[in-house]
């Protein structure tokens, strides 16, 4: 399968972390019945096993600046990653399971440090290369919204519709300090407020594949809405490119 094809509807949507992607992506799958493909997850998963294995860090726990590519790129294969729905109404539990090699991640994963980790691996080509096929295999086993940076620019450039979903930095900013807090987890505004805007200024002006909306994309800046409203407008937009609900 090639990145120009797919079988299935295909709803990309786009944008930088904590702009309300994941909120809308699974409401839009849950309302289709349509597979769901969280991209932002798989870096994460990679960079958290990356530093697992001591790709990411020398021995003195310092960042290096050559990163092994093939070796992330073995490491990335070996990975078999599932997406699995939760009816769990549990608080503080995922929507969605993450299951790793028949381990659990998703709470592994959701924290700025790991996103660090994430950010760290996405610059690198052959690490987006070895997880591009993977991403383009699901849109052949049923409808699919996938979430990410690049979902409507490269992975699928044909999706049926694509949204690009944005927010400040001071906005996003917040809204993780209240996603931890919930969490009964420390959160310092300052310190995820400059996490963030770093981690916009690798994703937006790295060479592969930067974050950017799409020419067809629709763009929704969703600092001052609620989800309902940002989920509604996105529906109708669905609607209007032909998506039946």
């Amino acid at each position: 399968m090639t990145a120009d094809t797919h079988r299935f509807p295909v709803i990309t949507i786009d944008g930088p972390s904590g702009a309300g992607k994941g909120t809308v992506c699974l409401k839009l799958a849950k309302a289709l019945g349509y597979q769901l493909l969280d991209s932002g997850a798989l870096y994460r998963i990679v960079g958290l096993h990356a530093y697992q294995a001591g790709l990411l860090t020398n021995a003195e726990g310092v960042v290096l600046s050559q990163l092994d590519e093939s070796k992330l790129v073995e490491l990335t294969q070996s990975l078999n990653i599932e997406f699995v729905p939760s009816n769990d109404n549990n608080k503080g539990d995922s929507n969605v399971h993450i299951v790793v090699n028949g381990h659990r991640v998703d709470k592994l994963i959701r924290n700025e440090t790991v996103g660090g980790y994430a950010s760290q691996i996405a610059v690198l080509p052959a690490v987006r290369k070895a997880l591009l096929a993977l991403q383009q295999r699901m849109a052949t086993q049923s409808g699919l919204v996938a979430d990410g940076r690049d979902m409507g620019t490269v992975v699928f450039p044909n999706a049926d519709v694509k949204v690009f979903l944005t927010a400040s930095a001071d906005a996003r900013a917040k809204r993780r300090v209240e996603q931890l807090k919930n969490a009964n987890q420390s959160a310092d505004y300052e310190q995820i407020l400059a996490s963030i805007v770093a981690r916009d200024e690798r994703d937006e002006n790295r060479e592969a594949s930067p974050s950017k909306p799409a020419a067809d994309a629709l763009v929704l800046d969703s600092s001052k809405l609620d989800v309902e409203t940002v989920y509604t407008k996105i529906k109708q937009y669905c609607e209007q490119q032909g998506i039946c609900f």
